[in-house]
């Protein structure tokens, strides 16, 4: 009798399905965090699979800075036509607005997401939500497990976790609070990579080589858009790049890359020894701490 072996990447795959089924059984209003970038990506992918032939059983959510890459919005737009799923998108100008978060002039964006997520969380009484975060990329998400509780004000305790013994979820909770689900949390960037080979997944052309106006800070090559200018001392180059996180153009840096297929991008990071937020995010530049304290406040 032959043994059946499943592969690394299958095995990742089977966790990632066993997780989402998990949570359509066991929640009543779940949502599933979808912005356009490659780890939302396969998630939706992952959905398709562990729903199949049916239709992915709860609606996609983006938390829209307005400071988005135009590609991966096009590109979220079209996915989300083509699933025939539904699309609820949470504005964080509707906050800034409201003055529910107040916005620096010419500072980022990003570290104001965390309001407008916990609002429209509580709007529409998501009681579970999957997020595409994954332990590799930073220290903070390292200490995820797949089901993350939140409290009614939308926080984290990092030192309050429910163990996960023999791949059982622990999803009880209260009116008000929810559960955080990590399907890919023990996957890494060049698991992402090999699955977006394998399955021919369409992705936005950012992640590949591409010219673009770009100029240097903090060691980091920010595209020139209406919301990334160079100050005058910033020389403006035209470059040969890709992205490796499509975080807002206001904070997420290129790199210089010839790779234009899946297959020279999967190379190129199956060598690489920065990870991608390290490398690129200047929102994570902040302290040792800032991705941990933010999560305590109910970042993704």
């Amino acid at each position: 009798m032959s043994v059946m072996e499943l592969s690394q990447l299958d095995l990742l795959e089977a966790e990632g399905i066993h997780v989402m089924r998990e949570v359509a059984a066991e929640f009543e209003r779940p949502a599933l965090l979808f912005s356009g970038g490659k780890d939302s990506i396969v998630m939706v992918k992952l959905a398709e699979k562990a729903f199949w032939p049916g239709k992915i059983p709860f609606p996609l959510v983006h938390v829209d800075t307005g400071h988005n890459f135009h590609e991966v919005l096009a590109f979220r737009d079209w996915r989300v036509e083509d699933l025939g799923a539904r699309l609820v998108v949470g504005l964080v100008q509707d906050d800034i607005d409201a003055g529910r978060v107040t916005e620096i002039p010419g500072g980022l964006r990003n570290p104001l997401q965390t309001t407008t997520l916990l609002r429209t969380i509580e709007e529409n009484r998501f009681d579970a939500v999957f997020g595409g975060a994954r332990r590799d990329e930073e220290k903070a998400r390292a200490k995820e497990r797949f089901f993350s509780f939140r409290d009614a004000f939308g926080q984290w305790d990092p030192k309050n976790q429910r163990p996960e013994l023999w791949n059982l979820y622990n999803g009880k909770h209260n009116p008000g609070e929810h559960i955080r689900v990590f399907p890919l949390s023990n996957w890494t960037e060049l698991d992402i990579w090999r699955y977006i080979v394998r399955e021919k997944i369409e992705i936005p052309s950012i992640y590949y080589a591409h010219e673009r106006e770009v100029f240097e800070r903090d060691g980091m090559l920010l595209g020139v858009t209406e919301v990334s200018q160079p100050k005058p001392h910033e020389k403006v180059t035209t470059r040969t790049v890709r992205y490796r996180t499509v975080g807002d153009a206001s904070c997420t840096g290129a790199v210089a890359s010839p790779a234009a297929t899946p297959e020279e991008v999967l190379a190129e990071v199956a060598v690489t020894r920065l990870t991608e937020r390290g490398a690129t995010r200047a929102d994570d530049r902040a302290s040792e701490a800032a991705m941990e304290d933010r999560k305590k406040e109910g970042y993704f």
